[in-house]
């Protein structure tokens, strides 16, 4: 699925996209697709609109490669844990350059001390 999604779908609003996941149902009649889209909130809201009203398509690709008695129907959210974890980098990178580093007074200690 993620194959199609970045080759075969032609929806200009659906770009940036990579598919973190897939929860699928026991009964397989449902399953949910996390995305994470690069951008912000509107690119990300443009994407998933894309995304969903490509669905029909991309069930039908599952359709034609699996054998099973009902074909998924697809959901798609998007996951933010890839943005949370890009954004908590952000900060602790700012953090280490605004804090000056420990001085390494235990270096200083043993070399005079004698042999």
């Amino acid at each position: 699925m993620a194959t199609s999604i970045l080759t075969e779908l032609r929806d200009p609003r659906v770009k940036d996209v990579t598919v973190i996941g897939v929860e699928i149902d026991s009964d397989m009649r449902n399953a949910k697709v996390r995305v994470s889209v690069m951008g912000d909130e509107k690119q990300q809201a443009l994407s998933l609109r894309g995304l969903q009203n490509s669905a029909g398509y991309l069930q039908s690709k599952i359709a034609a490669r699996i054998d099973t008695r009902y074909t998924p129907r697809l959901t798609f959210k998007i996951d933010k844990g890839l943005n949370n974890a890009i954004e908590v980098s952000r900060i602790l990178e700012g953090l280490r350059k605004e804090t000056p580093p420990p001085s390494d007074d235990t270096t200083a200690d043993a070399s005079d001390e004698p042999s």
